[in-house]
């Protein structure tokens, strides 16, 4: 049961798209504020109080770096989340495969495209019966 609530608790903190977006961007690398305020372009205090919740949840972590604070992704919380969600890969991988084995029906099925190219078509032009201007009738 109390698995249950800490997987709960951790899908609530990704579940806020700000908070998301911080978890990706350090995905690469350690982040500072400024940085991750720069990259996502929202207020310093909003992406202060996001780390502040995820450092609180233990998905992220700082050090101190001379005036600047880096954070960086601690991967237990992750770990804990992917292994929640391992009893359920069978599920969409068995769909996955099932499509990818359609999609490779279809290419052998399927002869080599052609270039086609469609042709103006264009009406001819009716004839006046009057002349132009230095034409003879």
């Amino acid at each position: 049961m109390e698995y249950t609530k800490n997987v709960e608790s951790v899908f609530e903190i990704i579940a806020e798209p700000n908070r998301r977006a911080i978890l990706s961007l350090l995905v690469s690398s350690q982040q500072s504020v400024g940085e991750i305020e720069r990259q996502l372009r929202i207020p310093q205090p909003t992406v202060s109080k996001h780390l502040r919740v995820l450092r609180e949840a233990g998905f992220v972590e700082s050090t101190v770096d001379a005036q600047r604070r880096l954070y960086r992704l601690r991967p237990n919380p992750l770990q804990e989340l992917d292994a929640w969600l391992g009893q359920f890969r069978r599920f969409w991988s068995a769909h996955l495969d099932a499509l990818e084995r359609h999609l490779d029906r279809m290419d052998q099925k399927t002869p080599t495209k052609r270039k086609i190219t469609k042709e103006k078509t264009t009406r001819p032009k009716p004839r006046s019966n009057r002349s132009k201007k230095g034409e003879a009738k």
